[in-house]
């Protein structure tokens, strides 16, 4: 083969692989914060059966468009906050900005996305409503770390436990096993939780008592670092995208997650130095 010949071809392969690259290099790629929170984010082990609802709207925001890929971090409750200071993870999706956020700057959007986290006990004859009226001397099962309306959001182990007698497990499952083995009295989860709990621990259908007392709403929001590769404004319009074309309700109306108008005013700086990308 003649040496231009070779040079054309290989010139033409070139160009051709450029082609179907280009664009994946121009995505910029935007980290987000994977923190146990099941049923939005489940452990890697459980993952084998159940991706969560965070993987379901990753895919749904790099299905709708190809300036940004979404990609989940593995990280913890506790370690979220360096991470994102320190920018490996651009966002904090399902969070509230009264979370342990209010010297951290960000910037947040309001999903329109709601839960609720309801106090449960085992079911018992003669239990009723009344039995969520007063916490002082039972027995509580929470998770470590999580803040709670009931406890002023303290998250402090000492102070729940000497408050509340407070159990601090790293498991939703072992709390309402625990209340329903009787070894705890009363066990907050999400909603969301208990229908998945539910789904895959029928034996326990109608044994356990739902408070309609709520301790908390959960107005979800993305909390966005300063400087991140994508903008509020940006994410703001992708939601909003997903909520016209009925997907948000689709992913998240099976967990009884309300999907909700957004706040007018999506675009909010918090802490020091906050400020969009």
């Amino acid at each position: 083969m003649p040496v231009s010949m070779g040079r054309l071809i290989r010139g033409c392969g070139l160009a051709l692989a450029l082609s179907v690259t280009a664009p994946f290099a121009a995505e910029k790629v935007v980290h987000v914060a994977g923190v146990y929170f099941p049923p939005y984010v489940f452990k890697a082990d459980e993952q084998l059966q159940k991706v969560g609802l965070l993987a379901d709207l990753l895919d749904e925001l790099n299905q709708q468009q190809a300036a940004f890929r979404f990609v989940m971090v593995p990280t913890s409750i506790n370690r979220r906050f360096g991470d994102f200071r320190q920018g490996r993870i651009d966002l904090a999706i399902f969070e509230n900005p009264d979370w342990g956020w209010q010297e951290i700057a960000h910037s947040a959007v309001d999903m329109g996305l709601e839960d609720s986290e309801v106090f449960v006990s085992r079911a018992e004859p003669g239990r009723d409503q009344h039995y969520f009226e007063r916490l002082e001397g039972k027995r509580l099962a929470l998770y470590h770390g999580y803040h709670y309306a009931f406890a002023d959001f303290n998250a402090e182990p000492k102070y729940l436990i000497a408050r509340f007698k407070a159990t601090l497990t790293h498991s939703h499952d072992s709390n309402l096993l625990m209340v329903l083995r009787g070894r705890a009295d009363i066990a907050l989860v999400t909603r969301s939780y208990i229908g998945d709990f539910l789904e895959r621990y029928r034996e326990y259908a109608g044994q356990l008592l739902i408070s309609e007392r709520i301790d908390q709403h959960y107005r979800h929001h993305v909390l966005l670092r300063p400087g991140a590769p994508i903008s509020a404004e940006q994410i703001s319009e992708m939601l909003e995208t997903l909520r016209r074309n009925g997907r948000l309700a689709e992913i998240f109306g099976r967990y009884q997650v309300r999907v909700v108008p957004a706040a007018a005013d999506t675009s909010l700086s918090a802490g020091p130095g906050a400020s969009g990308s």
